[in-house]
């Protein structure tokens, strides 16, 4: 966890200083954020990536064959890349993180924020005038320049029904104003943090721009609500039903009077409030990994005399790239070790460990359960063994 103490990260701020005054409130720039940034791939990898299958990927073209602000999905070809302009376009490459270790490595400078907040690094390349138009994105987002130079210029918050232009795959704003001062341009290691619901354009100023965005998850009340309601319902019994035992005689049949409403709304209060249920769900929904796809659960069961043998001839277990760990404390003194949507049992040492960034090697055998719930997360696909990562 960050330490109370400034961080260049954040431009000389400590984490409550940055949490209290600026996270989700107002936008912050950084000059300077990370010294001496090294881009972790070059344009040409980012490419290579969105060539893949199964890697998310979007090209956004200002000047389309079938006019302006035309948006294709991967994977693509080089074809397509061999057709592009020199000028006004973007690539994007979704949760890099999950595929580049390097990238990866980043986010353990985020640690003044939730684990289970982050969702991903986009990574994105433009050349000169390479831009998605101005636009908002609904969660909290720190764009660090990882190569070249990209012009900011930020609009203010703007309302959910803000215009936006008609039939396009991009949520473009019809109108953008650019802040008095809000305009800025950022070099390899400049950071700008943007909190939900506020307007940025950000544009290409080299041919060599590439733009590190690390978002963050947030669920809307729709998706909670339903998601919940869903959850706490698989669990319920047939037989709890609405019930209405000693009601009045109506003064007319047809009428859905205010005690049959209260009886109803007492029935989904009491039903729905209920906060080891909620803790439960949270933390399903909170470590579900953004693609599901890419956890490859074991063939066979593991074997835990095997797995402990393995640990102590120096083997060592690895989180899966894309996996996702959460824990809560119990009032047992016993933990819930949230891991890809799904949750178990265990002491809290280990649940705390499991879901940080220690080794994961023979030293968590001393840890009571702690070779049985390896096994189970090696068989998940939610941990891998150190070499078959690197094969």
């Amino acid at each position: 966890m960050a330490s109370d103490t400034p961080l260049q990260l954040l431009g000389g701020l400590t984490a409550a200083e940055f949490l209290r005054d600026f996270w989700q409130r107002k936008p912050l720039l950084i000059r300077g954020a990370f010294t001496d940034f090294a881009c972790p791939l070059d344009p040409d990898e980012l490419a290579g990536l969105a060539c893949e299958e199964g890697i998310e990927a979007r090209l956004v073209e200002e000047h389309g064959a079938d006019g302006p602000w035309q948006v294709s999905h991967g994977p693509f070809s080089e074809a397509t890349f061999a057709r592009l302009p020199e000028r006004d376009w973007t690539l994007l490459v979704q949760a890099v993180d999950h595929y580049v270790p390097e990238v990866a490595d980043l986010l353990e400078h985020f640690d003044f924020l939730p684990r289970w907040r982050l969702d991903d690094i986009m990574i994105s390349y433009a050349p000169p005038g390479g831009s998605v138009g101005p636009h908002v994105d609904q969660y909290d987002v720190f764009l660090l320049q990882g190569s070249g130079t990209r012009r900011w210029q930020l609009g203010g918050q703007v309302a959910d029904d803000a215009p936006i232009l008609d039939g396009l795959d991009l949520r473009i704003l019809e109108r953008f104003e650019v802040v008095d001062g809000d305009d800025w341009v950022l070099e390899p290691g400049d950071m700008l943090y943007l909190p939900p619901a506020w307007a940025h354009h950000g544009i290409s100023q080299s041919d060599d721009c590439m733009t590190l965005s690390v978002g963050f998850r947030a669920p809307s009340a729709d998706e909670a609500v339903t998601s919940y309601a869903d959850y706490v319902g698989e669990g319920l019994p047939a037989s709890r039903r609405y019930a209405d035992a000693g009601m009045a005689p109506p003064e007319d049949p047809a009428e859905l009077d205010d005690a049959a409403l209260a009886r109803m709304r007492t029935l989904i209060l009491e039903t729905l409030d209920d906060p080891a249920r909620l803790a439960e769900w949270f933390g399903r929904v909170m470590t579900q990994p953004k693609y599901v796809d890419q956890l490859v659960p074991a063939e066979a069961p593991t074997d835990v005399d095997a797995l402990v043998a393995a640990l102590q001839e120096g083997e060592e277990l690895v989180r899966s790239p894309g996996s996702r760990f959460a824990w809560r404390a119990l009032d047992d003194g016993r933990a819930t070790l949230f891991a890809d949507g799904d949750g178990q049992n265990c002491d809290l040492p280990l649940a705390r460990a499991l879901a940080s960034d220690l080794p994961l090697d023979a030293g968590l055998l001393q840890l009571p359960g702690a070779a049985e719930l390896l096994a189970a997360l090696l068989d998940a696909g939610s941990l891998t063994w150190v070499d078959e990562l690197e094969e």
